[in-house]
C-alpha cells in the first residue's frame, strides 16, 4: 500500500494527493520518488486516465528535500562519488519519469512549494495556485544548487530573467506575484482550490484520450526539437488520428449536429 501517495479515481481523472503532512510533504529520505515513478507508470499504461491531478495534504505542497537528511553528508563516511549517485538514484529520476508522464498534469498548489516542492510544481503542465500557496526556489539559501533539474525547469515555466531572481535571492514568490509572472495561471480561495482543479480536469477529460496524449507529447516535443522536426512528428502523428475511433466519432457527432461520445481511449 501507498504510503506517501494517497491515489483517489473520480472516472478519467486521477488524483495524487502527497500524504506526509507532518514532513511537509517532504520529496526525499523517504519513498516519495518511487510512488511517483509507480503512479507513473500505471497512468501511462492506462488508456482510460485522461488527466492527473497533483497536490498536497496539511498546510504544505511541499517542502522538498529532507535538509536535515542531509546532515549525513557532512562528515567523511559518504564521499563525492556517493552523494553524486544518491541524488541519480534519487530525485533526478522524478522529473525524468515525470516528463514521461503522458497524460495532462495540474498542480493545484494547496500551500508553499519550495525548493524541489518548487520544481515539482514545474515538473507538471499547469499550475492553479491557493491564495496560501508560495514558490521558492531557495537551494542557495541552504548552500546547495537545484540538483533536481530546476535550473533546466524553472527558466521554461517563469523565463530567464524571473528564474535568475528566484534562483540567486532564494525569496519566496507569493500567489499573487506568481500570477503575474505565469508560474500559475490562476489564484484562488483555499476552499475553491479542489473544485477549481477538478473543474479544469473535467474539461480537459472529456477529449478524447489518444489525442491528449498525442497533444501533450507535441508540445513537450516542441520544448527540444526545430520547426522541421517537430513537422515531421505532427504528420505522423496526425496521421493516427485521422484514422483513429474519435475523430470518426467527433466527424460523424459535427455532422450529425450532436455532442461526440468518446470511449474509454
Amino acid at each position: 500500500m501507498s504510503s506517501f501517495l494517497k491515489i483517489e479515481r473520480d472516472g478519467a481523472v486521477v488524483t495524487w494527493t502527497m500524504n506526509a503532512p507532518d514532513m511537509r510533504n517532504a520529496l526525499t529520505g523517504n519513498s516519495a520518488v518511487d510512488e511517483f515513478i509507480a503512479a507513473i507508470d500505471a497512468a501511462n499504461a492506462d488508456p482510460s486516465v485522461r488527466v492527473v491531478i497533483l497536490t498536497g495534504a496539511g498546510s504544505a505542497f511541499s517542502s522538498g528535500g529532507n535538509v536535515k537528511d542531509m546532515k549525513r553528508f557532512l562528515g567523511d563516511e559518504i564521499g563525492p562519488a556517493q552523494i553524486a549517485q544518491w541524488y541519480r538514484s534519487g530525485i533526478q529520476r522524478l522529473p525524468l519519469a515525470m516528463q514521461k508522464l503522458d497524460v495532462p498534469s495540474i498542480a493545484a498548489v494547496n500551500g508553499p512549494a519550495i525548493g524541489a516542492g518548487c520544481d515539482l510544481t514545474c515538473m507538471c503542465d499547469m499550475r492553479i495556485a491557493s491564495t496560501n500557496a508560495s514558490f521558492a526556489e531557495s537551494f542557495i539559501r541552504v548552500g546547495l544548487i537545484p540538483g533536481d533539474g530546476g535550473a533546466w525547469l524553472l527558466p521554461r515555466v517563469v523565463g530567464l530573467s524571473k528564474a535568475m531572481e528566484m534562483s540567486f535571492t532564494g525569496d519566496a514568490v507569493h500567489a499573487d506575484e506568481a500570477l503575474r509572472c505565469g508560474l500559475v495561471s490562476r489564484v484562488v480561495a483555499p476552499e475553491a482550490l479542489m473544485g477549481e482543479a477538478q473543474a479544469l480536469a473535467a474539461r480537459i477529460a472529456r477529449n478524447p484520450g489518444q489525442i491528449l496524449r498525442f497533444s501533450k507529447r507535441l508540445i513537450r516535443e516542441g520544448q527540444q526539437q526545430s520547426l522541421p522536426s517537430l513537422l515531421e512528428l505532427s504528420a505522423g502523428l496526425q496521421v493516427l488520428a485521422h484514422k483513429s475511433p474519435a475523430h470518426a466519432e467527433a466527424v460523424t457527432a459535427f455532422i450529425d449536429k450532436r455532442e461526440p461520445k468518446f470511449g474509454d481511449s
